[in-house]
């Protein structure tokens, strides 16, 4: 995509922390109204880079626009109307209960003189409903376990409601059952109202699944980037995890899965019992 239809680009970016550098002269365009995936090994500058698209981190060099506008330049409540963000590790004040939490969600849509609505709380609870947190919305939640807090955390990124969502590791705490949960809970969101999503994930598979574009990050540049079939490959993964695998045909997707094993090469290609797959 062009970084003039992009709703999110990054033109020479730089980032660092303390003097360290992390990202190093970054373009890159957001395809709108995709799901894009940040992967790549740790360190390699992928949360870096989501915080400086949510205006979390300001870059040392270049800039990120937001529709074509620098970020750093647009209110905070415009920003905040436009896109929202789920950090990592994120913490709620000791007796927050879920529901207040996910309340939080739309303070950028009050005005002075706009009070609470109705359809404030209709999305409050639509997005209550979305994570099945709905039973809980009362319990504190300093109290729940860390999958439930993960819930709660994208229960009120859902209800800022905004065109474009950054999450940071959003499977984070889950179990399997929940990570896919809410996976296809943010694919059905695409697919219904064409939200533009960005996610940090560690999970190659999970990755190639979701996504329509991924991103490959290698020592705070873009390594290479594409839909998952043509960017998800053997020399890929060796290049930016540094690790072995085969790349075979998932066989009820059709996406790529990394078989990975290390250090050690199997003695039978995987290929070989995969062959019939669709």
């Amino acid at each position: 995509m062009s970084a003039e239809h992009a709703p999110l680009t990054s033109r020479q970016l730089a980032l660092g922390y303390d003097n360290h550098p992390v990202i190093h002269d970054l373009d890159l365009a957001v395809p709108q109204g995709a799901v894009t995936v940040l992967v790549g090994g740790n360190g390699c500058g992928k949360s870096t880079l989501l915080k400086a698209f949510a205006r979390l981190l300001k870059p040392e060099r270049g800039q990120v626009l937001l529709d074509g506008k620098a970020i750093l330049s647009q209110p905070t409540r415009t920003v905040a109307q436009r896109l929202s963000i789920l950090p990592q590790s994120p913490t709620a004040p000791e007796g927050l209960t879920v529901h207040q939490l996910v309340c939080q969600g739309r303070y950028p849509h009050q005005r002075w003189l706009r009070s609470w609505t109705d359809a404030d709380e209709r999305i409050v609870h639509q997005a209550l409903r979305d994570t099945d947190l709905e039973a809980l919305a009362a319990s504190p939640v300093d109290q729940l376990s860390g999958g439930q807090r993960q819930r709660a955390w994208i229960a009120m990124t859902l209800a800022q409601d905004t065109d474009i969502l950054l999450l940071d590791e959003p499977t984070t705490y889950l179990d399997l059952a929940h990570q896919i949960e809410i996976l296809d809970l943010l694919a059905d969101l695409n697919r219904r109202s064409g939200k533009t999503i960005v996610m940090v994930l560690h999970d190659l598979n999970l990755a190639c699944r979701y996504a329509h574009h991924i991103v490959a990050l290698s020592q705070g540049r873009v390594h290479t980037q594409g839909p998952p079939a043509t960017v998800v490959t053997e020399a890929m993964v060796r290049a930016v995890f540094n690790l072995g695998c085969q790349i075979i045909q998932d066989p009820l997707f059709g996406t790529p899965l990394c078989v990975p094993y290390g250090a050690s090469r199997p003695t039978a290609s995987i290929g070989a019992d995969h062959a019939d797959c669709p």
